[in-house]
């Protein structure tokens, strides 16, 4: 059985790159994907819920909906229009900032603030349909998309250590070790220690196999690693009604979001979309080794379909949609066209009624997923120059570490890629090299100093 051609991003290339995708691949891929980033189904509600709040409704339900509904849409568009393997769903980092800051420090009603994500996704969408974001993506230097993959991973790896419980805060030092003692954290050392021996024997479904793993042991030993419960089966069972989320659709305030007082909120959704997703789809492309080196196939498909997810992310009643960089999970498992987003629509489709059974799977268990991909993404560094190669090899060398290291410590892939373009640009700037620096780098430089100048880090 063979894939699709209107799934492949390569399907008009004469000589693609790598081995041929198989449809067993494609959905390994899909699945392993979907059981890292399902996450978001409980975690998106979570936090949306201290915001969008309707008197006597339990919005709990309808909240998780909208999630699956909107990821599952992205992942369908994402299939078709960019024919690429990169999941998509309501954006972390962004739905805290929608809930905490625009919700409830600013007190901007939540249908308003819905309206702002919905003109901010029609704004990516006419970028994207004008090329401005591919030519922004394409103008990014070789050294800087390896310095933004490098610190993806890194970030992915912090992720992953901070599920197991191994990486905790602190007071003074910002971050410390946790209780390696600890069940769950035995439990991901010990997935992570299969994975990566599953991977080195050349086990096409290693990621999925530790998963599975994890979980089973967890739920044998009846380990108390959810949240400090053990395994149990939900009340009720394993599946359960859908709901759809009556209160939430179509609920946006537009003629609110385009007031004078909140129109600083489209520059922000703006802002961190663009760049979260610039850098994570340029991160999975070069996993994918489909495509000339440091290009990204059908870029106007890829970022559109983000773009189009946010708008309709926004009608169904969450926040800003955007891709996913757990997608790397499913790339390094051998997903390599549209079908892989496609099976992991399906699942989000799926949990719709079956989320009471995902919700057994332990954190525990996708965190060595995250720990060895992020690990395999910043080995990337070594792709950097070396100092010994001149000066503008150090200066690459530099811009490439900024975006790598910010990424992680600022936990923010927007704030990692800003950093990386900055100092791009400055260090060429104050070393006589200004004349080699892109246009379009310039202008982008230009944006995120008015960006920070006028809104701050926030």
């Amino acid at each position: 059985m063979e894939i699709p051609a209107f799934l492949r991003a390569d399907a008009d290339r004469s000589d693609p790159a790598g081995p041929g995708p198989t449809v067993a691949g494609e959905v390994r891929a899909g699945v392993t994907t979907f059981l890292t980033m399902a996450y978001i189904l409980v975690v998106n509600p979570a936090i949306l819920g201290a915001a969008i709040r309707i008197e006597g409704v339990d919005l709990a339900p309808e909240l998780m909906a909208a999630t699956a509904l909107a990821a599952a849409a992205g992942c369908l568009l994402m299939g078709v229009l960019g024919r690429q393997p990169f999941a998509l769903a309501p954006g972390m980092g962004l739905n805290a900032w929608f809930a905490y800051e625009v919700c409830g420090s600013r007190g901007v009603p939540w249908p308003v603030a819905l309206g702002a994500v919905f003109l901010s996704g029609i704004a990516f969408l006419a970028l994207s349909l004008s090329g401005a974001r591919a030519v922004v993506a394409a103008a990014i230097p070789r050294p800087l998309q390896v310095g933004i993959a490098a610190g993806i991973g890194l970030f992915l790896a912090l992720l992953g250590l901070q599920q197991a419980g191994l990486v905790v805060d602190h007071p003074a030092t910002l971050v410390t070790l946790g209780d390696p003692t600890a069940p769950e954290a035995l439990l991901a050392l010990g997935g992570l220690a299969t994975a990566v021996a599953l991977q080195v024997t050349g086990r096409p479904a290693a990621l999925l196999l530790a998963m599975g793993g994890v979980t089973a042991v967890a739920a044998v030993l009846g380990l108390p690693v959810w949240g400090g419960a053990t395994a149990a089966l939900p009340e009720g069972g394993l599946l359960a009604a859908p709901v759809w989320p009556t209160h939430l659709v179509g609920a946006l305030d537009l003629g609110g979001a385009l007031s004078l007082g909140v129109l600083d909120l489209l520059f922000v959704f703006l802002f961190v979309d663009f760049f979260d997703t610039t850098g994570t789809v340029l991160a999975l492309a070069s996993r994918t080794r489909r495509g000339e080196e440091g290009t990204l196939l059908r870029p106007r498909g890829v970022f559109a379909s983000d773009a189009l997810a946010t708008v309709l992310g926004a009608w169904l009643g969450t926040s800003t949609t955007t891709s996913y960089i757990e997608s790397a999970a499913g790339v390094d498992a051998g997903g390599r066209t549209g079908l892989t987003a496609w099976v992991v629509a399906g699942l989000f489709l799926v949990s719709l009624v079956a989320w009471p059974a995902l919700s057994l799977i332990p954190p525990a268990a996708t965190a060595p997923v995250l720990i060895a991909v992020g690990l395999s993404m910043a080995a990337n560094l070594r792709r950097l120059p070396s100092e010994a190669e001149g000066a503008e090899a150090r200066l690459a060398q530099v811009s490439g570490l900024l975006a790598a290291v910010t990424m992680p410590l600022t936990a923010s892939i927007a704030h990692g890629v800003s950093a990386g373009v900055l100092g791009w640009v400055a260090l060429h700037a104050v070393t006589g090299r200004a004349r080699r620096v892109h246009p379009v780098m310039a202008v982008t430089a230009l944006l995120i100093v008015a960006r920070y100048a006028w809104l701050g880090a926030g």
